[in-house]
């Protein structure tokens, strides 16, 4: 039995870690956290100092008895949690659920598992720091009594199964925020000149106009001036500039940067920075340091002379804009530069050469850049053109890693280079276009760029951005969605020959690509809780919050103290609002009353989701109410009386099949064809609105015909079981039971009655066990 143990977090990290150390070592995985607080309303002593109760977490009870005894045979036990808040508290846990002495148990930490850092460790262990401890147990502490009071709130006063949380309902009210100022804005417009010259050398150049006009009319006299004018260079200005690189990674910008040039998702880039951080490709991946170690800078010094030159490296240190990041820690980068290929799996690697380019590149030197700038004069106006570009006369850092335009640093870095031109070079017009163009909107919120403005915000740690995203997506707050743009007419005017032209094309716009919709139950929460609970949905005080769990880490503030001061602010609240009438919880809105009826037409919430009501009590009608649910892009805040009355088209018969009539709704799975006493799915291609019968009849038999294709045998004398073709192969339902078909059976059809019988029950026995 080995004399040590090592208790890391997770079986991969075990794995790699028992490489670098010998056989007087056993390295074992905790799965994360083994403890947590016992569930219910119990589970805090808030009179004794708020005191909490913790039980082994369900599923965890062998992993702590196996720990126990490995532990119990071994001379000294290794901690080797993450190094963070989270990390120390786990670490605690093991502690206290092992019950080790301290005299047998050590805290180590690295930042990076290499056999380097890992036996740095070794030699340099401690005991466990309380005051993180205590920082990560107060947030749990807050975050359970906020959830644990809010939410049954929201059960009473607007419907059962919703939650509250302190950061995920600041991160929903961002985002329902920001889709009301796009449901404010009031677009635009202007007109933007350009102006396309054909050169003797057959080169083409562009030049824009100076200033942009307010009006058609204008757009239309400048072009009036510019027949039979006569254009030339009045004017060369040549610039010298320089780019420098970006920080290497923090969590925040890896996210973001894995969002827009690899397209992950947030959770999908921790899952994939995990893996890599695990099998010691990166340093750790949770982090809000811009820093990177000496050892770090003299690796890449030497990668970087050896693979570009020596003149392409430049040391740099760089300082964050967060005032509560953790500067003793590294930023996010490879553990060895000189590995190109990290993994065989197709997205490591791609997120690996991502953090390795951006990690190389900050220390490297500035791109420089030579602009030049051609002002084009007009014979028959003072107002110029200008064209514009730029030669890259020194790569730098581009060698290594070219920003995209999209980029928060902003500009477009391929710029094309202007053709040779000289002043008073006359030039020859080919065409003059002035188009219109709109203002945009405020962009909706990526998962990234939801991430880039809750750290701006201070709100939430690089710990927490993913799981909180997660979360509201979970909770059915908040929607991650692609939609289809909608068409736009445009004023177009061309100058050519001396003619003006004008027409109007159509172009589509606001198309939405992986974007966060809030949805109307995330609007109805968040007025909710901005009413009655402003201190919780508040951004400075969640980011005072952050600031106090801080404090606390830093020992400089004691953790029960600063949960009094919040909860003696925030519980008075949450009996206060008890007692409001759930009536009082505005979330109905009157659109109208319908011209035919003349019935009151209301948009609310209902059971299922939002819904419109024809017909209330107060209208004093005999006839009862009917009701609609909203269309897939329509939302309570937004529907318009004239988009109302159109739901109530369905039910709607389009014609007959078979001698039974197509009718066509909408239901709690969404638009369907009812057929005598079928019902067939409306596929989402089709329009429930404007499906005809055609189209209803064609869906029906696609689905027969599926269904034919899937059958493969029935058993008249036991109709329950069916040989049926799926996704994956062929395989045998017997009632709600499903049971693969072996690989050695070659022929589906052969299989007699018993024998299916005996693989259902084959396969129920092996599930269980």
């Amino acid at each position: 039995m080995a004399k040590n143990l090592v208790i890391v977090e997770s079986p991969a990290k075990a794995k790699t870690i028992e490489r670098y150390l010998g056989s007087s070592y056993q390295v074992a995985s905790s799965n994360g956290h083994i403890r947590d607080l016992i569930k219910g309303n119990n589970a805090i002593d808030i009179e004794q100092g708020f005191l909490p109760s913790y039980a082994i977490s369900p599923g965890k009870e062998r992993v702590v008895q196996h720990l126990k005894k490995l532990a119990s045979n071994s001379d000294r036990v290794y901690l080797a949690s993450d190094d963070d808040r989270e990390g120390e508290s786990i670490s605690w846990h093991l502690k206290e659920a092992l019950e080790l002495n301290d005299n047998k148990v050590q805290r180590i930490v690295f930042r990076e598992i290499t056999k380097m850092a890992v036996l740095n460790a070794l030699k340099q262990p401690r005991t466990i720091d309380l005051a993180l401890v205590d920082s990560q147990q107060a947030r749990r502490i807050l975050d359970r009594l906020v959830g644990y009071d809010l939410s049954p709130l929201l059960w009473k006063k607007i419907k059962p199964g919703l939650s509250a949380g302190r950061v995920q309902s600041v991160a929903v009210r961002m985002v329902v925020e920001r889709e009301r100022a796009i449901d404010r804005f009031v677009s635009t417009s202007n007109f933007a000149v350009s102006a396309f010259f054909i050169l003797s050398t057959e080169q083409l150049l562009k030049a824009d106009g100076a200033e942009k006009f307010k009006a058609e009319a204008e757009a239309f006299g400048f072009l009036e001036k510019c027949k039979g004018a006569l254009f030339s260079i009045k004017s060369l200005d040549t610039k010298a500039l320089k780019r420098s690189p970006s920080p290497p990674f923090t969590t925040s910008t890896l996210q973001q940067e894995a969002s827009r040039k690899l397209g992950y998702s947030v959770n999908r880039t921790m899952v994939l920075a995990q893996q890599l951080y695990e099998t010691g490709k990166i340093s750790y991946m949770r982090t809000d340091s811009v820093n990177l170690s000496k050892e770090a800078i003299q690796n890449i010094s030497e990668i970087v002379s050896t693979t570009y030159g020596a003149s392409y490296f430049q040391a740099r240190s760089y300082t964050t804009k967060s005032s509560t990041a953790q500067e003793a820690h590294e930023a996010i980068r490879p553990t060895d530069f000189s590995l190109k290929v990290a993994s065989s799996h197709k997205d490591e690697q791609r997120l690996y050469e991502l953090i390795w380019r951006r990690a190389m590149a900050s220390q490297m030197a500035d791109a420089q850049i030579e602009k030049t700038i051609a002002t084009i004069a007009i014979s028959t106006t003072d107002q110029p053109l200008i064209a514009t570009g730029e030669v890259l006369k020194f790569e730098g850092f581009l060698k290594a890693y070219i920003r995209d335009q999209t980029d928060e640093e902003g500009s477009d870095e391929a710029k094309t280079m202007l053709p040779p031109l000289h002043i008073g070079q006359e030039l020859s017009l080919e065409k003059m276009l002035a188009r219109e163009r709109f203002s945009h909107p405020p962009a909706r919120y990526t998962e990234a760029t939801l991430v880039r403005d809750l750290e701006e915000k201070e709100i939430g740690r690089p710990s927490t951005y993913a799981p909180i995203i997660a979360t509201i997506q979970k909770r059915g707050y908040i929607k991650l969605e692609s939609r289809e743009g909608f068409p736009r007419t445009y004023r177009l005017l061309t100058l050519q020959n001396n003619l003006i032209h004008a027409e109007t094309p159509t172009e589509i716009v606001r198309a939405e690509k992986q974007k966060l919709f809030p949805t109307d139950m995330a609007a109805v929460v968040n007025d909710f809780l901005v009413k009655h609970f402003s201190d919780v949905t508040d951004y400075n005080f969640t980011a005072h919050i952050e600031k106090e769990l801080d404090k606390i880490a830093q020992g400089t503030k004691i953790w029960n103290q600063m949960l009094t001061e919040f909860y003696s602010g925030f519980y008075p609240k949450v009996q206060a609002t008890a007692e409001i009438d759930r009536s009082m919880v505005n979330y109905t809105r009157l659109l109208g009353r319908d011209p035919a009826t003349n019935a009151s037409l209301i948009v609310r919430l209902g059971k299922y989701g939002p819904l419109v009501q024809l017909g209330i009590e107060a209208d004093g009608r005999e006839e009862p109410p009917r009701f609609a649910g909203l269309r897939a892009n329509q939302r309570m805040e937004t529907i318009t009386l004239e988009e109302a009355l159109e739901l109530f088209k369905l039910p709607r018969v389009v014609g007959t099949f078979e001698t039974l009539p197509l009718m066509i709704n909408i239901g709690r799975f969404g638009p369907y064809i009812k057929h005598g006493s079928l019902f067939y799915s409306i596929p989402k291609t089709d329009d429930p609105f404007t499906i005809n019968e055609q189209d209803a009849i064609a869906t029906i038999e696609a689905k027969r015909k599926a269904d034919t294709e899937k059958l493969i045998k029935t058993f008249p004398e036991d109709p329950t079981i069916q040989i049926l073709n799926g996704r994956w192969g062929a395989y045998i339902k017997h009632g709600k039971k499903h049971a693969r078909i072996p690989k050695d059976i070659v022929d589906p059809k052969l299989l007699s009655l018993s024998e299916c019988v005996s693989i259902v029950e084959n396969n129920v026995k092996s599930k269980k066990r």
